[in-house]
């Protein structure tokens, strides 16, 4: 089992997902949480699914992607943050269903790479079928101090005005 770098992971992890404005858009929920594991829900609705009825490819890819950068989020120091680098999703199947659920590893934990794979189920993983699975590499990021993020910031309001 893999351990949190951070001792209060898990208030960045919820942060993850009560500001995250498209997650909160899209409705995916956090359900459980560990060192490099994470699992997420998403009750499907209407605006989930493409035209002939099934889940879009892009909410499976963000469902994949989110969840991944979160297992990825809960092992890494608290001065860091994730950004995905890069990624990789297979469709296996049409999801179809009232729920979708997600399940993100992190396979190959790195001081600036993460590696993390997530499988995305049309309902519960123990009953639903697999219908996606990302491969996500995590960049593992400084997070600016507040005094560089206000120098950074008066700097691109000064470019902007120009």
């Amino acid at each position: 089992m893999m351990e949190a770098c951070n001792p209060n992971y898990m208030d960045e992890i919820r942060r993850l997902f009560d500001t995250a404005p498209f997650i909160r858009d899209l409705g995916l929920e956090l359900v459980a949480i560990a060192p490099g594991r994470c699992e997420t829900a998403l009750p499907l609705a209407t605006r989930h699914l493409q035209q002939d009825g099934v889940v879009h490819a892009g909410v499976l890819a963000t469902m994949g992607d989110h969840t991944s950068g979160t297992a990825g989020a809960s092992i890494i120091g608290a001065d860091s943050y994730v950004l995905t680098a890069e990624f990789k999703i297979n469709l296996l199947r049409a999801a179809k269903g009232k729920r979708l659920h997600c399940i993100g590893t992190v396979l190959k934990p790195g001081r600036r790479l993460i590696v993390a794979e997530s499988e995305v189920f049309d309902g519960a993983p123990d009953s639903g079928k697999l219908v996606a699975k990302a491969t996500v590499t995590l960049a593992v990021m400084t997070k600016p101090s507040a005094a560089a993020y206000e120098t950074d910031k008066s700097t691109r309001e000064k470019r902007n005005h120009r």
